[in-house]
């Protein structure tokens, strides 16, 4: 069974395009724009993608576009952001049918402010769709000198053990810690493959790998289009399995049950370390602890003991300076959102 983390799609350099970062940001504003969004909310749906496809995620990054112009919710009416429900410590949102990217910005901001005022926090969101990547919030809360827990609760596209059709989400959890260096991130799906590279590997027509996926019959597939009307798999059977099921639970804590649909709800909660011990001798535990880790003696071959997400903050550094790569299909369909060209086949 393949983990969580998924192998970069192998393509030609000649099916590549070279952006620099302010090249990608620009074309991202405007095939954005193009879709439908205000200025206001191209900017954060942009630097979202942006920071995504930075950190080496390519199929987070600028092709999630791409995503967000095909999804059917997206044809639906939106509405602003309401509160339904709020007290000191938590609060829970009605994104009114607005990109998840854009209510869990708000959400964020608000579980940082209750809980550096009150030292913890619980933020839900409903009626919304398509948050991003986990770590984007989690990073920020480590940041702010918190502690982080972002849950997903969202739509069936993952089978139980012994399942032929979906029956949950692919539900990642995510954790940020603040530490005396860069912060611990933590982000994980509890499928076996991520729902946004399965539209991915869709768009470039590239196979899954085996052992994630089952077609409309129930039968193993690695075809992405016949996955998309099948169904994932959980990572690590019966315990990726109670995993998601676990997130999805706290989804309805974040209001799932509240929308049409019933799928997703997203989940913050957020805390103050000196709830229980001292910002300072948190910090430098936990950063003890990781080198630590770090330094344990290594098998023959390997390099390196790595912690979570620290390739991807090496490669942000490094992409911040060299730019990034996306794939010419994708190229080609954000610049005909963006008004520069044709919209290729799939974009609507």
């Amino acid at each position: 069974m393949k983990g969580v983390q998924a192998s970069p799609v192998d393509v030609s350099a000649s099916a590549r395009v070279h952006l620099g970062v302010d090249e990608a940001r620009t074309l991202a504003l405007a095939a954005l724009r193009g879709i439908g969004y205000e200025a206001a909310e191209s900017s954060i749906l942009a630097a979202h993608m942006l920071e995504a496809a930075l950190c080496g995620y390519e199929y987070s990054g600028l092709p999630k576009i791409l995503q967000i112009a095909a999804n059917p919710k997206r044809q639906q009416p939106c509405k602003p952001m309401t509160t339904l429900h709020e007290t000191p410590v938590s609060a829970l949102f009605d994104g009114g049918n607005q990109s998840g990217m854009l209510a869990m910005d708000h959400a964020t901001d608000v579980a940082i402010g209750k809980a550096r005022e009150h030292g913890f926090a619980v933020v839900g969101v409903t009626n919304s769709w398509m948050s991003g990547r986990s770590a984007y919030y989690v990073e920020r809360i480590a940041r702010a000198d918190l502690i982080g827990l972002h849950t997903v609760g969202s739509a069936s596209l993952v089978a139980p053990p012994g399942a032929a059709r979906p029956a949950y989400g692919t539900n990642p959890v995510a954790f940020g810690f603040p530490t005396e260096g860069e912060p611990l991130v933590i982000d994980v799906s509890t499928a076996a493959f991520p729902g946004t590279e399965l539209d991915f590997y869709k768009l470039l027509g590239k196979a899954l790998p085996e052992g994630v996926a089952l077609d409309a019959a129930g039968r193993p597939t690695t075809d992405p289009v016949t996955a998309k009307s099948g169904a994932l798999l959980p990572f690590g059977g019966h315990k990726g399995f109670a995993l998601g099921l676990a997130m999805q639970a706290l989804g309805v804590l974040a209001g799932s049950g509240l929308n049409a649909a019933k799928d997703y709800g997203y989940l913050l909660v957020v805390m103050r370390a000196d709830l229980l011990v001292p910002l300072a001798d948190f910090k430098c535990e936990l950063s003890t602890l990781l080198a630590r880790i770090k330094a344990t003696p290594r098998q023959p071959g390997v390099a390196e003991i790595r912690l979570p997400s620290e390739q991807a903050f090496r490669q942000r550094a490094r992409s911040l300076v060299s730019g990034i790569d996306i794939d010419r299909v994708v190229h080609a369909a954000l610049l005909g959102w963006a008004g520069q060209g044709r919209p290729a086949a799939g974009a609507k």
